[in-house]
């Protein structure tokens, strides 16, 4: 790329650990001895194979493989998983997925106000907790997942029946935390985003979002042909920009003011100044010349280095 690349712009005296509500995300939850079975044939991950230690990113996608919501899944027990994912998809996804349940012995219900989400940071993250990514670690009825890092510092989700109450540790703002995961490179698909991208336009290739090994599910084909056809066009890139952005929000290459080159799938202020988001982009335009918000003349767009190797990169 020829465009700037500014090192980890953190702001000094950054909190190190803390606890955040995350009031942004819901829960569906899949009940019944089928639960794993309905799952496996409706998302890019497998789900038949997954244990009670583990848990996964994963997507739901239409027939023309475009993400309609992403999840981190996990299993409290064989016949009962919990997707969390963005709260304002969450309605439309839990009725699109209801729609495929047809014989399946697997019940699916809005769980959000039965569970609590919190996000945990630094050294409020359990030692006992694995350390690889999607790692899972029970802590009485609380289930901790490992999530990939945030600027350097640990971090994971932390979901348990409501009546727990919150983890203990350091109140940490809900900004922080969103601002952290946008510094992870790990987007989670949000309204503004629905259908927008295939799942390697947000490296979920590169970060354990799909399975090419499982079985049939919805936009499987186009998935599959994106990866191993060479078709990809498109990258996620964590930029930093001076001007506020949000999800859903253009961006444009500074030699065309007609088309957008990409789109700003998740965005935070940064405590230091200026925002950071996760865009996903057209790798011409990511190669040379800037990139910038909101018009070819816009603000621009400074790439920060991407957190983990992509999967052609491993």
């Amino acid at each position: 790329m020829s465009t700037s690349i500014i090192p980890n712009s953190a702001p000094q005296g950054l909190a190190t650990r803390g606890v955040a509500p995350l009031s942004h995300l819901g829960v569906i939850r899949v009940e019944g001895e089928e639960a794993a079975k309905f799952l496996q044939g409706q998302l890019t991950q497998d789900f038949a194979l997954l244990g009670l230690s583990e848990a996964r990113l994963a997507a739901f996608c239409s027939a023309k493989g475009r993400m309609q919501a992403s999840f981190v899944g996990l299993k409290r027990s064989h016949d009962d998983i919990l997707l969390v994912c963005s709260r304002d998809l969450l309605a439309a996804t839990l009725k699109r997925l209801s729609m495929f349940v047809l014989r399946a012995k697997a019940r699916l219900s809005d769980a959000s106000d039965a569970f609590a989400v919190f996000g945990l940071v630094g050294q409020a993250v359990p030692p006992d907790l694995p350390e690889a990514p999607w790692s899972q670690w029970r802590d009485g009825e609380a289930s901790v997942v490992r999530l990939y890092p945030g600027e350097g510092l640990a971090r994971a989700l932390w979901v348990a029946p409501a009546p727990a109450g919150a983890p203990a540790g350091e109140a940490m703002a809900e900004p922080l935390w969103q601002w952290l995961e946008v510094r992870s490179g790990v987007a989670t698909v949000s309204q503004p985003v629905f259908e927008a991208f295939v799942p390697q336009m947000l490296n979920y290739e590169s970060v354990g979002g799909v399975n090419f090994k499982k079985g049939c599910y919805p936009g499987q084909e186009v998935v599959a042909r994106s990866q191993f056809r060479g078709t990809l066009k498109r990258r996620a890139y964590v930029v930093h920009g001076t001007a506020p952005m949000a999800a859903g929000d253009e961006v444009f290459h500074e030699s065309d003011a007609d088309q957008p080159c990409g789109t700003v799938v998740q965005a935070a202020a940064n405590p230091a100044g200026g925002w950071d988001a996760i865009v996903s982009v057209q790798t011409t335009a990511a190669l040379q010349g800037a990139v910038r918000a909101g018009r070819a003349d816009g603000p621009a767009l400074q790439w920060l280095p991407l957190p983990y190797p992509l999967l052609e990169d491993i």
